[in-house]
C-alpha cells in the first residue's frame, strides 16, 4: 500500500460492502513507522491488513472512514505522526503541554499539532456550560463531560477521556507471549475472557498451532458465561439510572449468582487466570451440575425480564432514549448491542468464528430503533442466546487434551478477535526477534463505541443523560487501555 492509493482502496472497500475495523502504528526497528489498516471484507471469515511504512505524514481517511478518527488522533498523540487534512487534528490522549508516549520509545517527531480541548464557542447569554468531572461520584471511573445547555435541554456535548491512561500497550512489551495473558486480563477486568481470549488467538496465528477441541468449547462456555454476568450487571445499572430501586437490587442479585457459578466453576469470580496460549492452563470440570445451575438461573432472570418489561415508568424512561441511527452507528464504528440495537446485523463470533463458534448456532438478535429500549432489549437477547450456549458446551462436552505447544517464532506476527459483551475486542500482536513481544495493538469496543456516543446526547435533555449513557454499557478503562 502507498500514500497515493490508500484513500482509492479506502473507498472501494466502503463502496463494496466491507468495513474498517481499526488503525495503529509501530516502528519494527525503531525509526521507520509503518500504519496497519485493519479491515472486514465481504463474505470473508479472515479480515484484511494493509501495511503503509512512513516516516511521519500520512492521508487521513477519517473524511471516508470517520471511525479512524481516533485512531489516527492516537496515533497523532503517541507516535508523533501527522495526518494531512484531519478533520479534528488535536490531542486525543494527551493533555496540554505533554510528549508523546510513542508507546515505550520516543516517536516524537514533531509536537502535537494543537494542544487546546477545542470546545465549540458559542457566545449567547442564555446557553449554559457545565464541566463535569473527572472526579464523579462514587467508584464511576475518571472522565470530564462538558454540556452546553438551556435549561434541561443538551444543545452540545464533549467527552474528554484517558485520564488514567494506564500504558496497558506499553506492559507487554519484552514479555513472552506465554507469560502476558495476565496483562490481557487486566485491561479491563469485566472483559477478562474476552481480552485474553483475543490476544491468545493472536500468539496462536503468529505460531500457527491448532488449539484441542476440547479447549476451544470450553473457552467458548467461559466467553458465554462472561457475557452473561455482564448484561446481568448492565440491566441493573440500567434499572438504577431510571430510579427502579428493586429492579436495580434484582439484577445486580442474579449478576451475583452468576458470578458465584463462576468461582465454583474456576476458582475466579472473573474467570482469570484459565486461558494460555495454545488452549487453557487447567481443565475444568462442569460436570451435571453446572447445567442444572443455569437452567435455574435462567428460571429466575426469566422472571425477572417480565417484571421489568410490566414496569411502564421503566420503560417509558428507555423507549424514544438517546437514538442512534444506523448510518451513524455504521460510520462511526459503533459495535456489538450498541450497534445490532441500530440494525446493524454484525458479529464476530458468526461472522468471523473462532474458538467452537463455527459449529455451533449463534442467535444474533438486530432492532431497528437504535434507542436506549432497543440496546436493552438485544442484550436481553443475548443473555437467553448465551444460555443456550452453555448448555449446547456442555452437551457436546467430550474429554480430550486442553492444551498444545504453541511458540511463536521470532518476527512472526498474528491477528485475533472475539466478540466481548461490549462488542469487538481485537488483539494485534508483533513477535520481536529474541521471542518476547515487540509490540501490541488492543482495540477495545469501548474505545469504539464511546466514539458514538455523543451523537445521541445533542439535542437531548439532562434527564435521560445517565440512561442513555447506561444504556450504552461503556467501559473508560477499555477505553483509555
Amino acid at each position: 500500500m502507498t500514500a497515493e492509493t490508500l484513500a482509492t482502496e479506502a473507498r472501494a472497500l466502503r463502496e463494496t460492502g466491507g468495513r474498517m475495523q481499526f488503525a495503529y502504528a509501530w516502528s519494527p526497528n525503531g525509526d521507520d513507522i509503518e500504519v496497519r489498516y485493519v479491515a472486514a471484507l465481504p463474505e470473508r471469515k479472515d479480515f484484511e491488513t494493509w501495511l503503509l511504512r512512513s516516516e511521519n505524514e500520512v492521508p487521513s481517511l477519517a473524511h471516508i472512514w470517520p471511525l479512524l478518527g481516533w485512531y489516527e488522533r492516537e496515533m497523532m498523540d503517541l507516535n508523533g505522526m501527522r495526518f494531512a487534512d484531519h478533520p479534528e487534528p488535536h490531542p486525543l490522549v494527551l493533555r496540554e503541554g505533554a510528549p508523546s508516549r510513542g508507546n515505550g520509545q520516543d516517536f516524537l517527531k514533531y509536537p502535537p499539532m494543537d494542544g487546546g480541548h477545542h470546545l465549540p464557542i458559542i457566545d449567547a447569554k442564555d446557553i449554559q456550560r457545565l464541566p463535569f468531572g473527572p472526579i464523579r461520584a462514587d467508584v464511576v471511573e475518571s472522565a470530564e463531560f462538558t454540556f452546553f445547555y438551556v435549561g434541561e435541554h443538551i444543545l452540545h456535548y464533549q467527552p474528554r477521556l484517558f485520564f488514567k491512561h494506564r500504558g496497558m500497550e506499553t506492559c507487554f512489551n519484552g514479555r513472552l507471549p506465554s507469560a502476558a495473558v495476565v496483562v490481557a486480563e487486566r485491561v479491563s477486568g469485566v472483559g477478562t475472557v474476552g481480552h485474553a481470549l483475543a490476544f491468545c488467538e493472536a500468539v496462536e496465528r503468529a505460531a500457527g498451532c491448532d488449539v484441542p477441541v476440547r479447549a476451544r468449547a470450553l473457552r467458548v462456555l467461559l466467553a458465554e458465561l462472561e457475557r452473561l454476568y455482564n448484561h446481568l450487571h448492565y440491566l441493573g445499572h440500567l434499572c438504577s439510572t431510571t430510579t427502579l430501586k428493586v429492579g436495580e437490587a434484582q439484577g445486580k442479585l442474579l449478576e451475583e449468582r452468576a458470578k458465584q457459578l463462576n468461582a465454583r466453576l474456576t476458582g475466579s469470580r472473573f474467570l482469570r487466570s484459565m486461558l494460555a496460549p495454545g488452549g487453557l492452563r487447567r481443565d475444568l470440570a462442569p460436570d451435571k451440575w453446572l447445567g442444572e445451575a443455569l437452567e435455574a438461573l435462567r428460571k429466575e432472570v426469566i422472571a425477572y425480564v417480565d417484571r421489568l418489561e410490566a414496569s411502564e415508568s421503566y420503560l417509558d424512561r428507555l423507549i424514544t432514549t438517546g437514538p442512534l441511527p444506523k448510518r451513524v452507528a455504521f460510520d462511526q464504528g459503533a459495535t456489538g448491542p450498541v450497534e445490532r440495537a441500530s440494525g446493524l446485523d454484525r458479529d464476530l463470533r458468526r461472522d468471523h468464528p473462532y474458538a467452537l463458534y463455527d459449529e455451533l448456532p449463534v442467535t444474533v438478535t438486530t432492532l431497528e430503533e437504535g434507542d436506549a429500549y432497543a440496546r436493552e432489549r438485544v442484550r436481553i437477547a443475548e443473555i437467553e442466546a448465551a444460555f443456550d450456549l452453555c448448555q449446547r458446551v456442555l452437551f457436546r462436552l467430550e474429554p480430550g487434551p486442553i492444551r498444545t505447544d504453541c511458540v511463536a517464532p521470532p518476527l512472526s506476527e498474528g491477528l485475533g478477535w472475539s466478540e466481548g459483551p461490549r462488542g469487538s475486542l481485537f488483539y494485534a500482536v508483533h513477535i520481536g526477534g529474541d521471542g518476547t513481544l515487540a509490540r501490541v495493538k488492543i482495540k477495545s469496543p469501548s474505545f469504539s463505541n464511546w466514539r458514538a456516543f455523543p451523537l445521541t446526547v445533542h439535542d437531548s435533555n439532562m434527564m435521560d443523560y445517565a440512561i442513555n449513557e447506561a444504556s450504552f454499557g461503556l467501559t473508560i478503562a477499555g477505553c483509555d487501555r
